[in-house]
């Protein structure tokens, strides 16, 4: 039986070159060749550009993170459905899409004075690349020192070697290396500072139905499969979808 299968896929693929070989000679495959740039110096420049634009872009999420509301928002949202305990509803996508488009809302006016005081005059070459990005770092440098805690701004100014005679005059002179990790401690603490309020509620159910349940000898049952439909009820008749966005948005005073 082997030998009469390995004798089928011999015919077979003698059949197949010879039906495509004719096809491959009449019309050989090209070869591609992708020059970028210009002639001299020119080419080489390009390709550091396409290098240090495909470095940035591997690198935007860690920006995206790091540098906006982002980090505040989809925390307090990934506590609200560990509060609650519907397990994976809503699902990823979702909070990360309500988060993205969330930090875009609250993020807005800062990005409005970066693409009209940087990206919009590099791009008009009006000023050059360094200048651009200066430019574009002040906005975020305001604000994110504007949410940053003085205590996680200090420690990191004081292990990179500030005192008070070399201290900063103004957040512009803070290098993003110092601010950048001030502001993501400054967010986490925040963050999980909001998670624990709203987790407060839904334990308060959670010790009730679980009292209850041993005050009538249903040793067996589960609380979590008696609490989880109260504490749904609870979130939607406080429309707890809004109350949760607002606070998120008043505080970044939007």
């Amino acid at each position: 039986m082997k030998k009469k299968l390995w004798i089928a896929f011999l015919l077979i693929g003698a059949i197949s070159f010879l039906v495509l070989s004719p096809i491959y000679a009449a019309d050989p495959i090209p070869n591609i060749d992708i020059q970028v740039g210009g002639d001299g110096g020119q080419a080489g420049t390009s390709s550091i550009s396409i290098l240090l634009l495909v470095t940035v872009l591997s690198v935007a999420p860690a920006f995206l993170v790091l540098m906006t509301s982002f980090t505040r928002i989809v925390i307090v949202l990934g506590f609200i459905r560990t509060s609650l305990g519907t397990q994976q509803m809503p699902p990823n996508q979702v909070l990360v899409g309500l988060a993205l488009f969330l930090t875009l809302f609250i993020m807005s006016p800062t990005l409005s004075t970066v693409n009209q005081t940087a990206l919009q005059p590099y791009i008009k070459g009006q000023i050059t690349q360094t200048e651009a990005l200066n430019k574009a770092a002040d906005p975020m440098k305001e604000f994110m020192f504007k949410y940053t805690h003085e205590k996680d701004l200090l420690l990191f100014m004081k292990y990179n070697g500030y005192t008070g005679n070399n201290k900063p005059a103004t957040y512009s002179d803070i290098p993003l290396t110092v601010l950048v990790p001030s502001f993501a401690m400054s967010e986490l603490k925040t963050a999980f500072q909001m998670g624990f309020m709203i987790f407060i509620p839904f334990l308060i159910i959670d010790m009730v139905v679980a009292s209850t349940l041993m005050a009538m000898g249903m040793m067996m049952l589960p609380p979590v499969m008696i609490s989880l439909p109260f504490k749904i009820m609870l979130f939607v008749l406080v429309d707890g979808w809004y109350l949760v966005v607002k606070s998120l948005l008043l505080s970044y005073g939007t």
